[in-house]
């Protein structure tokens, strides 16, 4: 058998997209490119923190009294923990965030926030809900909203199906 043939499925046609397809698929993709720029510029502008370090702060303010372990907070976020570490180091140096070992086992480690990281989560969420609210929500309707969570689920469990989520 010579290996260099096609195989039946590499020789079917793919199936490409409509032009209506392709001008969702297209629009889809610069706003999931856009939205963390956007969210970025609103919250630097307003709070000096970046979306990321922003979603740090609201995970661990979530948690419990005791902070949250890094390793769960990577999981949390679906981060890999080099990218959780790298920012943990970052916000701990801005005063944001303390880490100390984790009291159940000792390894790991439980990071919670520190006043500043508080007074930080505090004064961004106000402006942050507002911008979230007056660019996701108030510009389309109840129904709208209802068919964009079922559709967001769906795309997310075919992703789960193929195993890239």
């Amino acid at each position: 058998m010579n290996t260099l043939e096609p195989t039946a499925a590499e020789r079917a046609e793919p199936r490409w997209l409509t032009p209506k397809e392709r001008q969702l698929w297209l629009a889809l993709v610069e706003f999931t490119n856009g939205l963390p720029r956007a969210i970025d510029r609103q919250l630097s502008q307003d709070s000096d923190v970046s979306g990321v370090e922003y979603s740090v702060l609201a995970a661990v303010s979530e948690a419990s009294p005791e902070g949250v372990r890094s390793s769960d907070l990577a999981a949390q976020l679906q981060w890999e923990r080099s990218r959780v570490s790298h920012l943990l180091r970052r916000m701990e140096a801005r005063g944001f965030i303390g880490r100390c070992a984790a009291s159940a086992d000792g390894r790991g480690q439980e990071i919670s926030l520190t006043e500043d990281g508080w007074a930080t989560i505090r004064g961004a969420a106000p402006g942050h809900v507002e911008m979230v609210r007056e660019t996701i929500f108030d510009p389309i309707s109840v129904d709208q909203q209802d068919q964009l969570l079922s559709a967001i689920g769906s795309i997310r469990e075919a992703f789960n199906e193929r195993g890239l989520w």
